[in-house]
């Protein structure tokens, strides 16, 4: 027998996203035929990923599914479609594909919001982000995990260019990170939903000599 009210459930989440997805500018590329067209089930699936994508930049294929509560399948074809069309691109991420809106995010951006996407790397830049002088034994410390990991992320991290490792730690472009995080907070946890609300006492801004009144 049925249960109508998962049924119920998966098609509120579908219609939430997809009004997001309906919204983009994007909206309808990915369309294959009138016969698709004319599928309300198919049109919300497919509007829904785009507009999950684009609250969620950087979710890897099973996110995408399990958040969606759509089936294998469905979800490989309508990511296959979407892509084809031009409307979302995907970056490898190990055995990971991440999905972005196309043209949206720099290569930086797509591979500090894979790493933001993971609760161990993204603990890490959020704590340097919120003190720069935040020592690698005090953030193993609270993250409640070894320092032989925070020590191997850093490695990865500054393999991708995000962090550099020359004495103590430092998030490199730490301004683009930060505001990846303000942007992105309710997709990446309470820490950096934290992180974006004191975002306003992280920047400063300091005049040059001369500058014009």
């Amino acid at each position: 027998m049925p249960n109508h009210d998962i049924d119920e459930e998966k098609r509120a989440t579908l219609r939430r996203f997809a009004a997001l997805g309906a919204a983009s500018p994007l909206a309808g590329l990915g369309a294959s035929g009138e016969a698709e067209a004319a599928s309300d089930s198919t049109s919300d699936a497919r509007d829904a990923i785009v507009g999950y994508v684009a609250s969620t930049p950087g979710a890897h294929f099973s996110k995408i599914r399990d958040d969606l509560s759509l089936g294998t399948g469905e979800t490989q074809h309508h990511l296959r479609q979407l892509v084809d069309d031009g409307v979302l691109v995907f970056r490898r991420d190990g055995d990971y594909k991440r999905f972005f809106h196309a043209d949206r995010f720099s290569e930086f951006e797509q591979v500090a919001l894979g790493y933001l996407r993971r609760r161990t790397p993204r603990g890490m830049l959020v704590a340097l982000l919120r003190d720069p002088d935040t020592s690698g034994a005090a953030i193993a410390e609270h993250l409640d995990v070894s320092r032989a990991t925070v020590s191997g992320y850093a490695r990865k991290l500054d393999d991708a260019g995000l962090l550099s490792r020359d004495g103590a730690y430092a998030v490199e472009r730490p301004e683009t990170l930060l505001t990846l995080v303000v942007r992105y907070a309710d997709s990446l946890g309470p820490e950096a939903a934290a992180l974006a609300d004191e975002a306003d006492s992280l920047i400063r801004y300091e005049p040059r000599d001369g500058a014009d009144d």
